[in-house]
């Protein structure tokens, strides 16, 4: 009786525990591929356009979907990134004085951020 007092527990933890890291890798795969359409819109922000959206696909697999907005004095980045079944959204604003000294854009683009569009 003792025995089945010890095993069964323990039983029941590690499939917790296998459960919980399921999860993580899961998320984990999910944000790898939120970040890669982040990168995307990071690198393709030049032009006058007041939005875009994109879909990222590889392998014949949806990776992310981004869209950006140019918002007043900065852009907005909203990234979803899929893996298997899960889905996992990042949402980045990022400051055109900041894109400027990061090099996203030119300092002669400025204006095109700071209008309302």
């Amino acid at each position: 009786m003792k025995f089945y007092l010890l095993v069964l527990p323990t039983i029941f933890l590690s499939q917790i525990i296998f459960s919980q890291s399921k999860i993580e890798s899961d998320i984990e795969s999910s944000l790898v591929n939120a970040k890669k359409g982040v990168y995307y819109a990071l690198s393709n922000l030049q032009g006058k356009k007041a939005k875009f959206e994109k879909a990222l696909i590889a392998d014949d697999k949806l990776i992310a979907k981004v869209k950006v907005s140019k918002e007043l004095n900065g852009i907005k980045i909203e990234s979803t990134g899929f893996s298997q079944t899960n889905e996992l959204t990042v949402v980045l604003y990022r400051s055109a004085d900041s894109l400027i000294k990061d090099g996203y854009i030119k300092k002669s683009d400025l204006e095109t951020y700071s209008d309302d569009e």
